[in-house]
């Protein structure tokens, strides 16, 4: 049976050593690190999200401004939203909350973001260093796979890693930082042959697409770690990507849905918060040991 990764104790962790040092910048620089949200109309999803930011935030030290829009905002409304925060200097960190009312672009909000601000890693400044492996502000959810594979052990050097999803928001980072540890990546998605067998020649699996249990215990290799991105609400509640126990059966190390990587999007986003706050500043260590894609 699979050791079941915790990621509510890895990400509280991660969220106490943020409040140790923001407690630090604060004294030495005399304000707080600033996380502000733009958040427009009511999806009820997007204001729970939202609201658990901002009281993160609190919990560690980080200020938080919330920029609530109705629903028929226009798109210049809202990059006029996202300017004034660029210009801010109490703001350290943006995020515009997806999805967007359809009559608005995202990636035309998302890419307005100062790229020094982008906590998210959305822009394609961001998407660029990480793709080239260069310092920057790389996305929460990715950054939080990588530090449970690290919290637990997970060799990756030589290593197969099969990355089951290709979005900007988590597959292809993930996919980019898994590169950096030199393991051997493979993508899959929608128009991927054999999907099993693909699944099945894994060392590690990440499963990032948004379909529930997808992956079936058959298609989880004998000792391979799993990372269950997904996270499905069904009649059975709340699922993720994987087949749970019949992959548990079967793997090493597996992360439970809810549980596993969700408790890391909020951590590792506090820590971008904090970075950006610093790269705005005097150079000073970034929190937390790790290479640059820890965030």
């Amino acid at each position: 049976m699979a050791t079941i990764i915790d990621g509510k104790t890895v990400a509280a962790g991660i969220r106490e050593q943020v409040a140790d040092e923001v407690a630090r910048f604060v004294s030495e620089r005399g304000s707080p690190p600033g996380l502000a949200t733009v958040l427009v109309g009511d999806d009820p999803a997007s204001h729970i999200y939202v609201a658990g930011k901002h009281r993160a935030c609190g919990e560690v030290g980080i200020a938080s401004i919330g920029r609530e829009l109705p629903v028929d905002t226009s798109e210049e409304e809202l990059l006029a939203v996202v300017s004034e925060l660029n210009a801010d200097p109490s703001v350290s960190g943006i995020i515009v909350q997806l999805p967007l009312p359809g009559h608005l672009d995202a990636a035309r909000a998302t890419s307005a973001v100062d790229p020094a601000k982008d906590v998210d890693g959305l822009t394609p400044t961001n998407a660029g260093l990480l793709v080239q492996g260069r310092d920057g502000l790389v996305p929460a959810t990715p950054s939080g796979v990588m530090e449970l594979l690290r919290a637990y052990d997970t060799p990756l050097e030589g290593a197969h890693a099969v990355v089951v999803g290709r979005s900007d928001l988590v597959g292809k980072p993930v996919a980019s930082l898994l590169l950096a540890q030199h393991a051997t990546v493979t993508v899959c998605h929608s128009r991927t042959r054999d999907l099993a067998a693909v699944c099945r020649s894994a060392d590690v699996l990440v499963a990032a697409v948004g379909r529930p249990r997808l992956v079936t215990g058959d298609m989880v290799r004998e000792g391979a770690t799993v990372i269950d991105v997904g996270m499905n609400r069904t009649a059975d509640g709340l699922v993720g990507d994987v087949d749970f126990e019949p992959a548990a059966e079967r793997a090493r190390a597996i992360t439970p849905v809810p549980g596993g990587v969700g408790p890391m999007t909020i951590a590792m986003l506090l820590r971008n918060t904090l970075k950006a706050a610093r790269a705005a500043g005097v150079e000073q260590p970034s929190a937390g040991p790790g290479p640059v894609w820890s965030g």
